[in-house]
């Protein structure tokens, strides 16, 4: 029986030479087009062995199988997702997105050579810090700066550089732990300079400081930003005024590591929360970092800053070059510190920080707007406008909450789960929040070009409700 069944199989050649597979190899590379028909191939025949079927799919059958397998495979794994969740600097979707401006000038320096390393006054090697030093210098009030590939990178260099072999104190309540394990008492101790606790979890005063320093030994003293999460109710913590005060004093290095930082103040957006750089510097630490992928709205990369004797010794540690910036995500935060000289221009061009200026009246009338899209392409469906409380996310401005509007769509029989997995599963992938029987598309951080998408994922959805409802 088995034999019989193997025997009417299609031969590999055969099938290669049928039209719709012959035009496949015009459209994929013909190794990819082979190697998919002899993996469809191949399981037919381990099902034939096991006795798991009776009959042999015939051609067609066979063909569609791995024209659908070409289809699926033909998708990029890292690709462009709607965010309807509503969170601005979402860490799992990519942080900020970038500008069209932005993009613009992406393709004009990568789609061919660039000056990248090159001084064209002088025609010799140039450095790639270059580009930028002078813009953050102007933006962030310090006299020299230097950007790596990401904020964890410009931490550990700083600690690498100015603390190395010696004692560093930090407040127990700042001891922080960010995404994907990076703990602070470890990166301490990787950079080579010792940890000294002070103050206690919730209190860090100016005296538990200035013991560490008169005590113990400590001749840096450092502050960091708790970035994603409060300490509330009785708490009292040491400011960068009162530590330089402290650091002249004693003759100890003052570090600050702000991990998201604006480039002016919050209220530009709306916001009464957050750090500009530019105080940072000015109330005296000696050297800042921070994401250039948060609040700057750019692309990732960290950004130093600071006293340039201090810039000067970074540069020049063997490690800054297995962390620097790579050209794309220089180009992306030349073009948004463009705009960071002029607040107003910022919030309108960099996308990140509209999407936090935006109230909660405009946020109603897109929500408004994208229902309207929705029942075009899927009357019937089960839609409303509801209040939504949104967040500017990423390790930024914990706690902060922006009211907003999200659309509603009801998943019918289906669970909110089961219509969360058919959303994520188009070619376009929508990510939503999900709520009782609904799932919540925040329009805060879904662009209007991305609302014709939008409607279209939630006509799928419609359909696939359609289809649970007859199953049923």
């Amino acid at each position: 029986m088995n034999g019989e069944l193997m025997r009417k199989l299609p031969k590999v050649d055969f099938m290669l030479g049928r039209d719709r597979l012959r035009e496949a190899a015009a459209r994929y590379p013909y190794a990819v087009v082979k190697d998919t028909l002899n993996a469809v191939l191949t399981e037919i025949r381990e099902k034939i062995l096991a006795g798991g079927i009776s009959s042999v799919p015939g051609p067609d059958d066979i063909e569609e199988t791995v024209l659908h397998r070409l289809e699926e495979g033909s998708h990029f794994s890292l690709r462009r997702v709607i965010n309807g969740t509503g969170v601005i600097l979402h860490t799992n979707l990519g942080r900020a997105p970038l500008g069209g401006e932005v993009l613009d000038h992406l393709k004009e320096v990568l789609s061919g050579y660039s000056n990248l390393e090159y001084d064209l006054s002088t025609g010799r090697r140039g450095s790639r810090y270059s580009h930028v030093e002078e813009m953050l210098c102007r933006v962030t009030g310090a006299e020299a700066a230097i950007v790596v590939n990401n904020n964890a990178a410009a931490v550990f260099l700083m600690l690498n550089t100015l603390a190395k072999d010696r004692k560093t104190a930090v407040s127990r309540g700042e001891l922080v732990e960010i995404g994907g394990s990076f703990r602070m008492p470890d990166i301490m101790g990787a950079s080579g300079t010792e940890l000294v606790e002070v103050g206690t979890t919730n209190r860090t005063r100016l005296s538990d400081y200035a013991d560490a320093v008169r005590n113990r030994d400590v001749s840096v003293l450092l502050k960091v930003h708790r970035s994603n999460f409060l300490i509330s109710g009785f708490t009292e913590e040491t400011e960068i005024r009162e530590l330089r005060d402290l650091a002249l004093e004693e003759d100890c290095i003052l570090l600050f590591d702000c991990g998201a930082a604006f480039a002016y103040p919050p209220e530009t957006v709306g916001l009464r929360e957050g750090i500009t750089a530019r105080k940072a510097i000015r109330e005296g630490a000696d050297v800042v970092c921070f994401s250039a992928d948060k609040l700057f709205g750019s692309a990732q990369a960290g950004i130093i800053a600071g006293r340039k004797a201090c810039i000067d010794r970074i540069r020049k540690n063997q490690l800054t070059r297995m962390m620097r910036i790579d050209k794309l995500s220089l180009a992306a935060l030349e073009t948004a510190l463009l705009y960071c000289r002029d607040p107003k221009l910022a919030a309108e061009k960099i996308p990140a920080l509209r999407m936090m200026a935006s109230t909660e009246e405009e946020c109603r009338e897109r929500a408004e707007r994208l229902k309207k899209r929705i029942l075009e392409e899927a009357p019937g469906l089960d839609v409303s406008v509801t209040l939504a409380e949104d967040e500017i996310g990423g390790g930024a401005i914990p706690g902060v909450v922006l009211p907003g509007a999200a659309v509603s769509v009801g998943t019918g029989s289906l669970s909110g789960e089961e219509a969360d997995r058919v959303l994520r599963g188009l070619r376009v992938p929508l990510v939503t929040r999900i709520k009782d029987r609904a799932v919540l598309i925040s329009v805060r951080t879904v662009e209007d070009g991305e609302f014709d998408d939008a409607a279209s994922a939630c006509a799928a959805l419609a359909a696939r409700i359609r289809e649970h409802r007859v199953e049923v």
